[in-house]
């Protein structure tokens, strides 16, 4: 029997959150869809994050999973930014937890080194390079979706290794690994 897995990346967002799913089986790669959840059209935050915790859901329920990899928010100078995109990525978080799917995090930079081998490469030359590897016909026009693909390859990549990003395998994990964030 093929060792088959499938993994869900996400590019959390309160703009545009973009998502890709990749099929592994016998550890080769298999694209399996990309696509984005657009959000600029809704003016309240609390629609937003309520839309990405259902097409989360709806992604997970469609596709079943073995395991999340998601795009850690990167430290910026805006805090109000960065706060946006923290409950962005907690409300995904959230909805592969409440359905116990294994979800890691990897930043930004390592996610493209995985990819490019620049940690400094652009959105535009980490979407190429997955064209290439993974048989794209087409980018699409944003390149939210291709981001998303992006970590559940970089995941596909560090399968096995020493994790650095946080991993957990359900609510009592993550409880368990951040008591002071909760209370």
């Amino acid at each position: 029997m093929a060792n088959e897995k499938i993994i869900l990346g996400i590019d959390p967002g309160t703009t545009i959150m973009g998502f890709g799913i990749i099929k592994v089986v016998n550890k080769k790669m298999e694209f399996i869809q990309m696509n984005e959840l657009l959000l600029k059209k809704y003016d309240d935050p609390y629609t937003k994050l309520k839309l990405i915790f259902e097409r989360t859901i709806e992604l997970i329920d469609t596709y079943h999973p073995d395991e999340i990899a998601i795009e850690a928010p990167f430290f910026g100078k805006n805090v109000q930014s960065m706060l946006k995109l923290g409950r962005a990525q907690g409300v995904a978080m959230a909805a592969g937890l409440s359905r116990q799917i294994p979800i890691t995090e990897y930043l930004p930079k390592k996610i493209k080194m995985a990819i490019t081998g620049n940690g400094n490469a652009s959105k535009e030359q980490v979407a190429k390079m997955l064209q290439g590897m993974l048989g794209l016909k087409t980018l699409p026009k944003n390149l939210d979706s291709t981001d998303g693909l992006a970590a559940a390859v970089c995941h596909f990549y560090n399968e096995g290794r020493i994790k650095v990003g946080k991993s957990y395998t359900g609510w009592s994990a993550y409880i368990k690994d951040n008591p002071k964030k909760l209370g």
